[in-house]
């Protein structure tokens, strides 16, 4: 949800069966990438919480693999049936050694649908959730303000800065899983930090 939100969207949902195939299919990466973007704030939610949309991002997934696993992960998954596709990043030299692969899925059971995963170089610090290395979320949040990442207008972003700024630990805050509240979502630019104060507080304390 890279673009400004629409408080009359608030509360829409990613489809829950793209979420649980997507996992499925990047479960064999799991002990050699690490976690980024809006996959990251995912793990980083509690447990069994909503997927709102403009809470986190899953129209991709963003990995950063460490140089030493790149060519195993780049061999997993050509063997896994992604394909490396054409970015307008192409030919770009980087640190980080961007490239995109692409699967197109088809379940018998809904519309097919293509998962993307954004492939980057790079060895960061880690918080291990579930079994997944996770970047730490203050990694993580220098990502969007160097504009790494888009999305910075996402829910989990902003508590997570508002989290961390208040020395609370935002992996798992009962916070990240909660829809902003009607006063929030009137105002024309939606910002949590400078926001319904009161109702901040009882994030923070929920």
């Amino acid at each position: 949800m890279g673009d400004p939100h629409n408080p009359e969207r608030y509360g829409e949902t990613w489809p829950q069966y793209k979420i649980d195939i997507t996992l499925t299919e990047i479960l064999p990466l799991k002990p050699f990438v690490t976690i980024s973007g809006g996959w990251a704030w995912h793990f980083m939610c509690p447990e069994d919480h909503a997927e709102f949309k403009h809470s986190h991002d899953h129209k991709d997934v963003d990995i950063y693999v460490p140089p030493p696993n790149v060519g195993t992960v780049v061999g997993m998954l050509k063997g896994m049936g992604f394909e490396k596709v054409t970015t307008k990043y192409d030919g770009i030299k980087s640190a980080d050694d961007f490239r995109r692969y692409e699967k197109v899925i088809e379940d018998g059971e809904h519309k097919p649908f293509r998962i993307t995963i954004d492939f980057f170089v790079g060895d960061f610090p880690v918080r291990v959730i579930d079994g997944w290395m996770v970047i730490q979320p203050d990694i993580l949040l220098a990502f969007y303000t160097a504009g790494h990442h888009g999305s910075s207008q996402s829910w989990c972003v902003q508590l997570a800065r508002l989290l961390l700024a208040n020395d609370d630990d935002p992996v798992r805050h009962p916070a990240m899983g909660r829809i902003p509240s009607p006063e929030s979502a009137k105002q024309d630019n939606f910002v949590l930090t400078y926001g319904d104060a009161d109702h901040l507080k009882g994030q923070l304390d929920g």
